[in-house]
């Protein structure tokens, strides 16, 4: 059975729960406020696409209301807080019906680990990617598609939600769509259930749209069982913690900060370990560039096989 957070959105109950908590309670509910708009978009007929650098880097009307409702939402509670959001939008006022002021009390209610008690609004970073797995978005590939609001402090992702706005959409017409997962560093994650990939079996999950040579090197280098090639960086961690890949390897300067914000902190909660190709951690800090420029490496267990197989050439065609 899947272990959820169940949330009521009530006047907060609790006596001063920690900065840290109260701004994952308030993610999670905006995340659900973003799947609820993502569903509307498609059910609507208009996804309002656009290319921004090809064919490939799509943007639709979901990304747009999603990033306005998620930032706008999460500035009027922290106003403090720097938010940092894939889309290029202009500042202009957003309208109520995308506002989100709820936010979770059983979230609320567990206590904030203690090395992060003490964090204030202004050392806190959130990165946003309100579609990830937009090109799957508009192809129909709807259990691909993920919502990702990352946090991070010291330049660490710290805690993460995942919203699939789309999850057990193939359980027919009448199923309850859509779970949300979270989790804290020195806490755990939660809204899954934790499995492991089959002992023994190399199961390399990567990019569907975004493939070429040195990817494709990588993964030949790699010798797996089996190559899964699904879209977007939080549906390809979730792989992993559910137990369905033993690696996700991704060697290509592709994916960027809001990508991997929120799936790091959810994977490094239970044990596993992101990094680029090159062996080097991910930094959030707000001046840092957005681009991963030496793709993905990661793994729930076993990290150190899949990051001595990668062949130098690769590492060398990769800078960070």
């Amino acid at each position: 059975m899947f272990k959820f957070a169940f949330c009521f959105f009530s006047a907060f109950s609790m006596a001063s729960p920690a900065l840290l908590m109260r701004v994952v309670a308030s993610a999670y509910s905006v995340a659900e406020k973003a799947a609820t708009i993502v569903r509307n978009v498609m059910s609507a007929g208009d996804l309002g696409i656009v290319e921004k650098a090809g064919p490939s880097d799509l943007q639709t009307k979901a990304d747009r209301l999603v990033q306005m409702s998620i930032c706008a939402s999460l500035a009027r509670k922290f106003p403090k807080v720097t938010i940092i959001g894939e889309e290029e939008l202009p500042n202009d006022d957003v309208s109520e019906d995308l506002i989100e002021d709820g936010h979770c009390e059983e979230i609320l209610k567990k206590p904030c680990p203690a090395q992060y008690t003490g964090i204030k609004e202004e050392e806190l970073v959130i990165w946003v990617d309100p579609l990830d797995g937009t090109k799957e978005y508009t192809e129909g590939l709807l259990d691909h598609v993920t919502v990702l609001i990352g946090i991070a402090y010291g330049g660490k992702a710290i805690a993460g939600v995942i919203n699939q706005p789309y999850y057990n959409y193939e359980a027919g017409a009448n199923a309850v769509l859509g779970r949300t997962i979270w989790g804290v560093l020195g806490m755990g994650a939660f809204g899954f259930q934790l499995t492991e990939a089959p002992a023994g079996k190399h199961i390399v999950v990567t990019t569907r749209s975004h493939s070429s040579a040195l990817v494709n090197e990588c993964i030949t280098a790699l010798n797996p069982d089996h190559v899964i090639r699904v879209g977007g960086a939080g549906n390809k961690i979730i792989q992993l913690i559910e137990g369905k890949a033993s690696a996700y390897v991704f060697a290509s300067p592709g994916c960027k900060k809001w990508d991997t914000c929120a799936p790091e902190a959810i994977l490094h909660a239970v044990g596993g370990k992101i990094t680029d190709i090159r062996g080097n951690s991910f930094q959030y800090n707000k001046e840092v560039k957005h681009m991963n420029s030496a793709g993905v490496l990661a793994t729930l267990r076993n990290y150190d096989y899949y990051a001595s197989r990668i062949p130098n050439t690769v590492k060398e065609s990769l800078v960070p």
